[in-house]
């Protein structure tokens, strides 16, 4: 039994506790009646005078590297101004542009002018030509609302009204300058969570006046930035490509993806083909506001990631071989057939059919094309189209080089065989009205003879015992006529008889000689003689080697480990054989003798001379080594007249390729014995 003490020591314990919670509760009672009754107001007003903004900030663009690591392209340090609305006294964009303006004008440093209307000579605004699309948005009703007849002095009359310009002491080319900028930043989106950049790649001097005057500029912004730079820009500016401000069109497509107005995206080449690797991923940072206009945070919630590192499959120096070689001999070959101006040259792993170079001429510097407005201008204008991808997109018509195919096909299906022959009397004229001329008399040729003497009369009757269909059948195979699976934009080229518009059996004879309809690239050449090399299996042609990440440590893609079988051919083995056999004769008693007949590592050949408006195109295919291939080439000269000049191109690239890979072994070795 408790005692009575022991009771009444529990009762005032427990009445204390009561109390307790009864005086806390009271107090939270009381706090919230006050915040929520008494000064409701003042909570409330003190939550709407801070705004939270979220804002962007870029990734630097991905590298791109060849094969060894060498840099092609990287990222340079340069500078950007942008107006940042958060920082910007509403009611003072226009004086601050017109400031800004004026400094930069006075250092000729350039800044973002968008605007397609100028003031012509008698002092009227004019609409520039060539800029219908952006002409038409600024009428629509997303801009100003007006009737497509409107002027240009309409226009800007509606853009000064609508940007406070009309009662200012501006002079006429200030508003226009101006209007242009609030134009652009009005076009871009400026908003609080959206600055404006208003020039770019500024000089460091630049930026220095800006920030010494900065008082007179609030809200514009001086950054460095990441500016796209091209080592040895004319080494492969076709297939890099470019980069630049990404289009209304682009943003559309992409705006899901994180893009925005302001981003610089890949316009063409390899910039272009892997912009997913190469964008990296933006960042974030969240910016708190007072009414007043005070910043009173500024915190960093995401970081930016820079884009993937691109390994190509070229080698630096047997591009560069290449770019000379080629150059060399198409200006040799102009200087004695006036209409020869320009050539391709390609190189392709046997292997695994990456390309190790890739040559066009006439040829570029991207970076002057980027940096040189006058450069940019006479390139534009230049009639040899130095812009032009020959090696991926040029068509030409190829000659003799196609007859390797033919005779494949022609073995395969039984219309030949090793030793039977057809007899050359000089003139085909199977058909009356289509006679076909052959250079030589080769009385009995066998299938390896025709290719050694590239006769005419050989391949004009297997042509026919073929059919187009036929023939086209095994030309797509070995990669002509169709793409060869490059990431880069290609021709699809033309295949005499499937893309001809009229057609009777006689031209079925010209084809099966490489004239005719049949126009290919030059990637495709390769493609195919790599496929001849490589017994007729066709892998895919390609030109990235390999993707990793910015750090270079980790690999997110790999095109080294497995190449992908594209065709197989479907000549058996034994035939491939013979046809390499004739390509091999090309070399040590043909057509090909005089510059390969002594050659140091064994190749097999096919020399081409293509009839063509003007002088004819000279081609070249070839692999080596003969008895186990490891790259293949194809040339061509467009009017080049002389097959010496294609052949004499190949030659400097195989030396090329076989000095560099001796080097390496002896290098090699050298570390072995040192080792050991």
């Amino acid at each position: 039994m408790k005692s009575s003490a022991g009771s009444s020591t529990t009762s005032v314990r427990a009445a204390i506790c009561a109390l307790l919670t009864v005086a806390i509760f009271a107090a939270f009672g009381i706090r919230l009646f006050s915040w929520q009754i008494i000064r409701s107001d003042d909570y409330q007003e003190e939550v709407l005078s801070s705004a939270t903004y979220t804002m962007t900030t870029d990734a630097s663009r991905g590298e791109i590297l060849d094969r060894n690591g060498r840099e092609l392209v990287v990222n340079d340090a340069g500078y950007t101004i942008t107006f940042n609305k958060l920082y910007m006294k509403e009611g003072t964009e226009n004086e601050v542009i017109h400031k800004l303006i004026g400094l930069m004008n006075k250092r000729h440093e350039d800044w973002i002018d968008a605007l397609p209307i100028y003031i012509d000579k008698d002092g009227e605004y004019r609409f520039k030509e060539g800029f219908d699309a952006t002409v038409d948005f600024i009428k629509s009703k997303s801009m100003l609302d007006m009737n497509k007849y409107a002027t240009a002095q309409d226009c800007m009359e509606a853009f000064s009204e609508r940007f406070d310009l009309g009662e200012t002491d501006y002079s006429k080319q200030d508003k226009r300058d101006i209007i242009s900028v609030r134009y652009n930043m009005e076009f871009k989106g400026y908003s609080n969570s959206t600055p404006y950049r208003f020039a770019e790649n500024i000089s460091r001097d630049m930026i220095a006046i800006v920030l010494e005057n900065s008082q007179g500029f609030p809200g514009v912004e001086c950054a460095s930035s990441f500016v796209r730079y091209y080592n040895d820009g004319d080494l492969l500016p076709h297939i890099i490509g470019t980069v630049g401000r990404i289009s209304q069109d682009e943003y559309d497509d992409l705006k899901d993806k994180g893009y925005t107005l302001d981003d610089m995206i890949g316009k063409s080449g390899v910039e272009s083909a892997m912009e997913s690797y190469l964008k990296g991923v933006s960042g974030e940072k969240r910016i708190t506001k007072t009414s007043d206009g005070a910043i009173v945070d500024e915190v960093e919630t995401v970081k930016a990631v820079p884009g993937n590192t691109v390994y190509l499959t070229i080698d630096s120096n047997l591009q560069q071989a290449t770019n000379k070689a080629l150059a060399k001999y198409v200006t040799a070959a102009g200087r004695e057939f006036s209409d020869c101006i320009a050539g391709a040259a390609v190189m392709v792993d046997v292997n695994d059919f990456s390309v190790l170079a890739c040559s066009t001429y006439p040829t570029y510097d991207q970076q002057k094309y980027l940096d040189d407005e006058d450069y940019y201008n006479k390139l534009m204008s230049d009639p040899t189209l130095p812009l032009f991808d020959r090696a991926l997109t040029g068509n030409f018509i190829v000659g003799s080089t196609f007859k390797p195919c033919v005779a494949a096909a022609g073995l395969e299906e039984g219309a030949v065989t090793k030793t039977s022959t057809i007899f050359c009397s000089q003139n085909y004229d199977y058909y009356k009205t289509d006679i076909i001329k052959c250079l030589g008399y080769h009385s009995s040729e066998t299938v390896e003879d025709a290719l050694r003497d590239s006769c005419n009369y050989y391949f004009a009757e297997l042509g026919r015992r073929l059919g187009i269909q036929t023939i086209d059948f095994y030309a797509e195979k070995f990669g002509l006529g169709v793409n060869t699976g490059i990431e880069l934009y290609e021709s699809r080229g033309i295949l005499a008889g499937r893309d001809s518009d009229i057609w009777f059996e006689g031209n079925t004879c010209q084809a099966a000689i490489g004239q005719s309809d049949n126009a290919f690239t030059p990637i495709q050449l390769a493609t195919y003689a790599a496929t001849v090399a490589n017994d007729g299996v066709r892998l895919r042609t390609h030109f990235v080697d390999k993707i990793t990440d910015y750090t270079k440590k980790e690999t997110i893609l790999d095109n080294s480990k497995s190449p992908e079988v594209v065709e197989t051919v479907g000549v058996s083995t034994e035939n491939m054989e013979i046809v390499k056999s004739g390509m091999r004769k090309v070399v040590t008693s043909g057509t090909a003798k005089d510059i390969f007949g002594s050659y140091k590592v064994n190749i097999a050949a096919k020399t081409g001379t293509a009839e063509n408006i003007g002088t004819d195109n000279v081609t070249f295919i070839a692999f080596a080594p003969y008895e186990k291939p490891e790259v293949a080439v194809a040339v061509v000269i467009e009017h080049g007249g002389k097959g010496t000049y294609s052949m004499s191109t190949a030659k400097e690239m195989f030396d090329a390729y076989f000095n560099s890979k001796n080097k390496g072994n002896n290098s090699s070795k050298t570390e072995s014995k040192s080792k050991t």
